[in-house]
C-alpha cells in the first residue's frame, strides 16, 4: 500500500473562523467549567473558570487589543510559558482579528528578533516582565510603528489588565466586526519550526487548518475528549500540539488545567485527576524508570522485571485482542497480571491520579514495548504523528484499534503516501499551503502533497510505521544505507540514556554517542558507589567510567540483536549534556543532531582513530 485515506467526520460549513469554536461552545454550555486555574503562590488552591467567564476575558483584551491600535491582519506575539492567560491572549488574538505568533519562552535573544523581524509582528506579550523586555528590544529594531510590549506579570507595568482598561470604550459591535473578519482561508498563526535539522520557518496555518483538525479530531476521539473529562496541559503553548489539544479540549468541553514547569506535572496529578494526558516519549520512560528503580531500592530489581514482562505480554494480548483475533485464555498470565497489579501497576496508576484512561504520546517516536507495558499496566498510550506543518497531528491510533509500532491511520481528512523513496507525504484538511518565505516552499511539495522528510510504509491496514529521518540516513564508506532510528530508539529504553545519535557517514563502521540522563545516572551512580561528576556548563562532555560504560554496553548489545550485522554499532561514547539547553534540545524534547555532531566532533573523531 502507497496511500492510505480516512474521509472527513466533521463539516466546517457554518464556522467562518476558529473563534466560532468558542462562541459555539458558550452558547451550548455557558456554565460548564472550562479551565481549572491556580494562584501565583505554591499552595493555592484551584479554581473554575466557566466557558461564559473565558469568554469575558477573552472579548475584554480583545477591546484592550483594538484599542491599543491593533488592526485586522496585524501579528501578535506570544512569549510565555504554559499558563491560563496564554489561553486568553491567544483566543482574544483572534476576536481582534489578529494573527498570533507564538515564541516559545526559553528562545534567545537573536531568535526572539528574528521570528518578530519575520512575522512582522507589531504587539508582542511577554509571559514575565523579562519576557515583555526581550520582546520590547526585538520590536524597537524593527522599522515599522508598533504597540508595544506586555506582560501577563500582574505585578509589573504595562500587563494585560491594562490593555482590558484601555479597551473600556470599545462597543461589542466593534469586537464583533472585528472577529468575524477573518475567513477560513485566511491565516490564524504563523509558528516557526524548531529546526531540528535546518533553519527555523514560518509555517503558516490558517483557519481552516485548525478548524479542520480540531473538528475532525474531536469527532475521532469523542471517547476521550468530552465534557466528562479533564486534562493538564505542560508541553509547551508555543507548540502547535498543545494549542491544538487546548482548541479540542475547549470545543469539547474538557476541562482544562495548565502546568508551567513539568517537573511539578507528578505532584499536581494526584489533586486534579486527569482522565487524558498528552506526553512526549521521555515522560513516559522517566515514570518506567522511577517505578524499576523504586522497586531496585527495595531489593525488588528482580521482581520488578518479571512484572515488566508481565505488562508487555498483557498489553501484547490486549492488542490482538483489539484486533479481532481470538485469543486462548492463560490462566497464568492472568494470575500474575493480577498478582503485580497490586503489587505495583496500582500505584503506577494513582502516581498519575488514578483516572487516566489513556495518554496521547507525540512529538517523537515511542518505543513499542514502552507503549505495550503502559497498555499492560492499564493506561493505554495512543501515539501518533504529525509536524507544525501538518497543524499537529497527521495519523495516529484510534481506542480499540491500537497498535503498537506503528503510529496510527491518518486522522479524518487527510491522506498520506509514501513516495518511491520511502518519504512520508501528507495531504488534507490540516496540510498548510506554504511557510511564510516562499523561496522555502520551492521543495516542500511534490504533486500537491507536502514531503515531511520522514521515512515510513503503510501496513495492509493503512496504519503509518515511521523508519526514520531522510537526512538521519547513514551510508557508509562500503555503500550500505543505515537508518538509525530502530537502532537508536531500542537503546533510548534503557533508562539511563536520554538520546542515542548513530554515526558513521562515510565511515567503515557504526558508531554512537549515548547522551545521558543526568538524574537517573546520578541516582545510578549513587546506589552503586560510582563517582560521576555532573554537567557543569554546556558544552557535551565524555564520560569514560568503566562500571557505567559495562552497564551500558548491555543496553548497545540488546539493540545490536535487534538489526542486521551491518546496522549494528561497533564502537558508543557516552557524553553528558545539559538538555535544558534550548540551543542542543527542541521543546519538545528532541535532540538537534546537527548541534551534537557539531559540539562532539573531536569526540566522533576519536571512536574512528
Amino acid at each position: 500500500m502507497i496511500e492510505s485515506s480516512t474521509p472527513p467526520l466533521a463539516d466546517l460549513d457554518g464556522y467562518r473562523n476558529v473563534t466560532d469554536l468558542l462562541v459555539a461552545r458558550a452558547a451550548a454550555a455557558p456554565d460548564h467549567v472550562a479551565f481549572e486555574v491556580t494562584g501565583a503562590n505554591a499552595g493555592d488552591a484551584w479554581r473554575p473558570i466557566t466557558t461564559r467567564e473565558f469568554l469575558g476575558q477573552v472579548r475584554a483584551l480583545a477591546k484592550g487589543f483594538i484599542a491599543q491600535g491593533v488592526r485586522a491582519g496585524d501579528a501578535i506575539a506570544i512569549m510565555a510559558p504554559t499558563r491560563y492567560e496564554w489561553a486568553v491572549a491567544d483566543l482574544a488574538s483572534w476576536f481582534a482579528g489578529a494573527v498570533v505568533v507564538p515564541i516559545y519562552e526559553t528562545s534567545s535573544p537573536s531568535q526572539v528578533n528574528a521570528i518578530v523581524a519575520d512575522a512582522g509582528v507589531r504587539l508582542a506579550i511577554g509571559g514575565t516582565t523579562a519576557h515583555a523586555v526581550l520582546l520590547q528590544a526585538a520590536l524597537a529594531q524593527t522599522e515599522r510603528i508598533t504597540l508595544g510590549a506586555w506582560t501577563m506579570d500582574a505585578a509589573a507595568s504595562g500587563t494585560l489588565s491594562d490593555l482590558v482598561a484601555r479597551g473600556a470604550e470599545v462597543t461589542d459591535d466593534e469586537v464583533e466586526a472585528r472577529r468575524t473578519s477573518a475567513t477560513q482561508d485566511d491565516p490564524a498563526t504563523i509558528v516557526y519550526t524548531s529546526g531540528t535539522t535546518g533553519e527555523p520557518k514560518g509555517v503558516v496555518l490558517t483557519h481552516r487548518n485548525f478548524l479542520g483538525q480540531v473538528l475532525n479530531i474531536a469527532a475521532a476521539y469523542r471517547e476521550i475528549v468530552n465534557e466528562d473529562g479533564n486534562t493538564v496541559i505542560f508541553l509547551p503553548l508555543a507548540h502547535v500540539l498543545a494549542r491544538g489539544l487546548q482548541l479540542i479540549c475547549l470545543a469539547s468541553g474538557m476541562r482544562i488545567a495548565h502546568l508551567s514547569d513539568p517537573s511539578t506535572v507528578v505532584a499536581t496529578l494526584d489533586t486534579l485527576r486527569p482522565t487524558f494526558l498528552v506526553v512526549v516519549p521521555r515522560v513516559l520512560q522517566k515514570i518506567q524508570a522511577a517505578a524499576a528503580t523504586k522497586a531496585a531500592d527495595k531489593g525488588l530489581a528482580k521482581v520488578w522485571a518479571r512484572a515488566h514482562a508481565t505488562a508487555i505480554a498483557w498489553g501484547r494480548r490486549a492488542e490482538r485482542t483489539d484486533a479481532g483475533r481470538r485469543i486462548p485464555k492463560n490462566l497464568g498470565l492472568s494470575l500474575r497480571h493480577r498478582f503485580f497489579d497490586a503489587l505495583f501497576f496500582r500505584r503506577l496508576r494513582s502516581v498519575m491520579g488514578g483516572r487516566v484512561g489513556y495518554i496521547l504520546s507525540g512529538g517523537a517516536a515511542l518505543d513499542a514495548d514502552l507503549s505495550l507495558f503502559f497498555r499492560g499496566i492499564g493506561v493505554p498510550v495512543i501515539e501518533g504523528y504529525g509536524l507544525t506543518e501538518t497543524t499537529a497531528p497527521l495519523t495516529g491510533n484510534l481506542p480499540g484499534r491500537i497498535a503498537s509500532g506503528s503510529v496510527g491511520s491518518p486522522l479524518p481528512g487527510l491522506t498520506v503516501r509514501i513516495s518511491d523513496e520511502g518519504e512520508v507525504l501528507a495531504r488534507g484538511i490540516g496540510v498548510f499551503s506554504g511557510y511564510r518565505n516562499p523561496a522555502h516552499d520551492d521543495e516542500a511539495f511534490v504533486d500537491g502533497f507536502f514531503r515531511t522528510g520522514d521515512l515510513g510504509r503503510l501496513d495492509d491496514q493503512g496504519r503509518l510505521i515511521l523508519d526514520g529521518r531522510l537526512k538521519d540516513v547513514i551510508v557508509t564508506s562500503n555503500g550500505k544505507t543505515i537508518v538509525p532510528t530502530r537502532w537508536e530508539n531500542a537503546v533510548e529504553s534503557d533508562p539511563l540514556i536520554s538520546h542515542a545519535v548513530m554515526v558513521g557517514e562515510g565511515k567503515p563502521y557504526l558508531s554512537a554517542l549515548l547522551v545521558l540522563d543526568p538524574e537517573q545516572t546520578l541516582a545510578w551512580a549513587d546506589a552503586e558507589g560510582v563517582s560521576i561528576p555532573p554537567i557543569a556548563d554546556a558544552d557535551l562532555r565524555a564520560v569514560t567510567d568503566p562500571t557505567l560504560r559495562t552497564r551500558l554496553q548491555h543496553a548497545v548489545d540488546a539493540a545490536n540483536a535487534l538489526v542486521a550485522r551491518s546496522e549494528q554499532v561497533r564502537r558508543f561514547s557516552v557524553v553528558f549534556a545539559d538538555l535544558d539547553d534550548r540551543a542542543l534540545v527542541t521543546p519538545t524534547m528532541k535532540l538537534k543532531r546537527s548541534v551534537v555532531l557539531d559540539r562532539a566532533a573531536l569526540t566522533v573523531e576519536d571512536l574512528y582513530l
